[in-house]
């Protein structure tokens, strides 16, 4: 019995030494980086921005893979049914924290483990160029005389596109119908093509067609006019009832499998955190108007808190929430 005892510790240990190895040697393979957003979007755009100086800090290879879908549901829950080893990364927005409010999902963030809060973007309301419309006020008069005429790209409940409408709704009165696509890379695609009318759109996917002039900005989501756009008026213009919710924008984040072993994650965080810093990339982000946040552990989870606490009330406050943050335990913030 000692003997069987002594055999099963052994190996305890054998395994325990191996693990350790293991994990001192990580990464000993390529990694893939799945992106929940379709190609040419702000999200996708950040990611294979951010992911070479990434790539230089592992010394390895991240294989990176859009899975769009379902607000980004598809591919959140690709990495959150992988092994717990650190080769699935999850390339993501700010959706997530919004799955429970809408019923999207029964998870969010907290079910994962944060690697990096990269940046917060701007948001432009964008419409083609050839539109009548100057400014926000133009289109929500046109709105007002043809309700239920215009079409808005969206990116499905939960996606930036709507959450901006509904936060429009709470102060007042936009009555679109919402043409669903798989990003913002798609969206921009139609808004060239004249198959929808405007789209709220992150800064960092609408820039390169605002500056060649094939897109005009119809508003930021601010309060002041912002650098990186000089001539989009900000949204307070328009709506001056909006202030109560700015600042606010989108988000990027890299996020593994909530079990994965804190070794892992401390390797990660370190290559993630000088990837966010290096130079060009920060360059990356000012030129489209984000900025640059780096948060890391328990920083980056009191930044996903808030976030949530101030975007889900105000889904609520428009009567677009389908659970009640107060029911999910959501504080006000």
């Amino acid at each position: 019995m000692i003997r069987i005892l002594l055999t099963g510790l052994a190996v305890m240990v054998g395994t325990l030494g191996i693990t350790s190895e293991t994990l001192a040697d990580y990464p000993e393979r390529n990694i893939e980086g799945i992106i929940q957003w379709g190609a040419g979007g702000a999200t996708d755009n950040v990611a294979r921005s951010l992911t070479p100086h990434v790539e230089k800090a592992l010394d390895t290879d991240i294989v990176l893979n859009n899975r769009p879908g379902g607000t980004g549901v598809i591919g959140m829950n690709a990495v959150m049914h992988k092994p717990a080893n650190g080769y699935t990364l999850l390339y993501g927005a700010e959706n997530p924290q919004l799955y429970p409010v809408l019923d999207l999902a029964s998870y969010d963030y907290s079910d994962m483990t944060p690697i990096n809060i990269i940046g917060q973007g701007l948001v432009v309301i964008a419409a083609p160029a050839d539109k009548d419309w100057d400014n926000l006020g133009d289109l929500l008069d046109y709105a007002h005389q043809h309700p239920g005429e215009l079409r808005m790209g969206s990116t499905g409940k939960g996606g930036l596109p709507d959450t901006v409408l509904a936060m429009i709704n709470s102060v007042d009165s936009l009555d679109v119908r919402n043409v669903t696509f798989g990003g913002d890379g798609p969206g921009i695609t139609a808004l060239l093509g004249g198959h929808i009318d405007f789209m709220p759109l992150s800064l960092a996917g609408a820039q390169e067609q605002i500056e060649a002039g094939r897109l005009k900005p119809l508003a930021v989501v601010a309060k002041e006019p912002v650098d990186a756009l000089p001539d989009a008026p900000p949204i307070t213009q328009a709506l001056p009832e909006m202030e109560s919710y700015l600042p606010w924008g989108p988000f990027w984040a890299v996020s593994v499998h909530k079990d994965t072993p804190d070794q892992i994650v401390k390797t990660l965080s370190e290559a993630y955190r000088k990837g966010v810093a290096n130079r060009e990339f920060q360059q990356f982000l000012k030129n489209n108007g984000a900025e640059p946040l780096n948060l890391q552990g328990e920083e980056a989870r009191d930044f996903l808190k808030n976030w949530q606490s101030v975007t889900a009330w105000a889904l609520e406050n428009a009567g677009s929430a389908k659970v009640s943050p107060e029911e999910l335990g959501i504080p006000k913030p």
